[in-house]
């Protein structure tokens, strides 16, 4: 969660919406760049509560909810869950920190705390308020300390017409896999980086979801904006008060680089929007010291595109090496608004289809789609489908589920780790032909 932001932005951000600094705690941020109607004003009971990591997984989690700006007493009340209802006997009550966000339509408390000293394989239950006003009793389980069996979610982009179509991806995803243990998001949540608006149907969405299962968020280039005086694109000054992510990469790209390990498996967040080569300098001496069998990397633009007319070629040049030289297992990305799902493969002179290198995947939840780009490295895509994936971790075996949002399954695949490293790769797809799009559609 973001204590400070550029003079630069407030001053913009002052001509944008004519404002000026506040009482209040510390931190005064401001929306700049999209004005809108309606939104979803704050008011004294919590609201957009979400769970995400920003220390050890098995001893900490972070919490995170916005109110009005009267309240100022933001605490979280947490206890081990029992099954008996008088939860509050036993709860410690911890005070949460704030910043103010200052939307064009209405000034806004965003809350934050991360719970540390926490045991871990341990269910407990919390709520959040002001000592008066209080959200329901939510329930989480902290990570094992060490390498067990788990599953998570990773979904591509949501992005348009959130509230109305891609609540159906969030939802069937939770139904299909609801002992999941986080939610991956390759980036563009929404459309607009300022918009509060789709921030609000973002977290209708999820609702209360994302107030249990952790979720794990990259920024996508819809989560930059251009600023008022052209001075470039800078990050939502929503990403950073609404998310409470690990501070661990590289300087400058707090809570939008970052990596964690859980359950044998190092789970890492690049931001591929800017510094592409520092974040390879960053990443090649982070996967140096792995203690993890199995790395999954997640970003959003892909190192392999599968829509027509698109390429990242400094991205894959850049990062591709690395990936190939940590061996990485798995890689989730957005973007291209369409499926498409590699074997494992590395680079050299040419991009080798060998068995001995990564697997890349480009997904999309939403609603809004491209048409695919055909290319021999792709084993499976697909076009105007909505999809979430399910991944199953072990101790040797990656098991990997794509599915439509009606619960067809899509795609499938198992990694199998052998004792040399290199992963031998199990095709599960099922038989039939690609969702191609209709000749003549949009």
């Amino acid at each position: 969660m973001v204590s400070f932001q550029s003079l630069s932005i407030q001053l913009i951000a002052f001509l944008a919406v004519s404002i000026g600094l506040s009482s209040g705690p510390p931190t005064t941020l401001a929306s700049t760049a999209f004005a809108e109607n309606g939104g979803n004003p704050p008011s004294v009971m919590p609201d957009r509560i979400i769970l995400t990591f920003a220390g050890d997984p098995s001893a900490s989690q972070a919490i995170t909810w916005r109110t009005d700006t009267t309240v100022t007493n933001p605490v979280v009340q947490i206890t081990v869950a029992t099954p008996g209802p008088n939860l509050e006997k036993n709860a410690r009550t911890l005070t949460a920190e704030t910043v103010l966000l200052r939307t064009p339509q209405y000034p806004v408390f965003h809350h934050s705390l991360n719970m540390t000293d926490l045991q871990p394989s341990t269910l407990y239950a919390y709520r959040v308020g002001d000592g008066k006003n209080w959200s329901e009793w939510f329930q989480f389980k902290t990570a094992s300390d060490r390498a067990e069996p788990f599953s998570f979610i990773y979904l591509g982009d949501a992005q348009n017409e959130i509230r109305s179509l891609w609540s159906r991806a969030i939802r069937a995803a939770y139904s299909d896999a609801p002992k999941a243990r986080f939610i991956i998001h390759a980036g563009d949540l929404i459309d607009h980086a300022n918009s509060d608006g789709e921030w609000g149907e973002w977290f209708n969405a999820g609702s209360w979801l994302n107030a249990m299962v952790p979720s794990i968020p990259s920024p996508g280039n819809h989560e930059y904006e251009s600023t008022l005086l052209g001075l470039g694109k800078q990050l939502s000054i929503n990403w950073r008060p609404q998310f409470t992510l690990p501070e661990n990469g590289p300087a400058g790209l707090e809570e939008t680089a970052y990596f964690l390990d859980y359950q044998g498996v190092r789970i890492v967040s690049l931001n591929s929007n800017e510094r592409i080569a520092e974040q390879a300098v960053w990443l090649d001496q982070m996967l140096k010291d792995n203690p993890s069998r199995w790395t999954c990397i997640t970003f959003h633009h892909p190192v392999f595109s599968t829509a027509k007319g698109r390429d990242n070629k400094e991205l894959r040049e850049t990062w591709m090496p690395v990936f190939d030289k940590h061996r990485v297992d798995l890689v989730l990305q957005g973007h291209d608004h369409t499926y498409g799902r590699t074997k494992n493969v590395r680079s050299g002179v040419s991009v080798r289809n060998d068995q001995s290198g990564t697997v890349y995947v480009v997904s999309v939840s939403g609603p809004k789609m491209y048409a695919a780009s055909d290319s021999p490295l792709i084993a499976r895509m697909a076009e105007d489908t909505q999809l979430y994936q399910i991944i199953y971790v072990s101790l040797d075996t990656l098991r990997y589920e794509a599915k439509t949002v009606t619960g067809e399954l899509y795609d499938a695949f198992e990694l199998i780790k052998q004792p040399s490293g290199v992963n031998l790769l199990v095709e599960r797809a099922p038989q039939g032909n690609t969702r191609r799009r209709v000749t003549g559609s949009n």
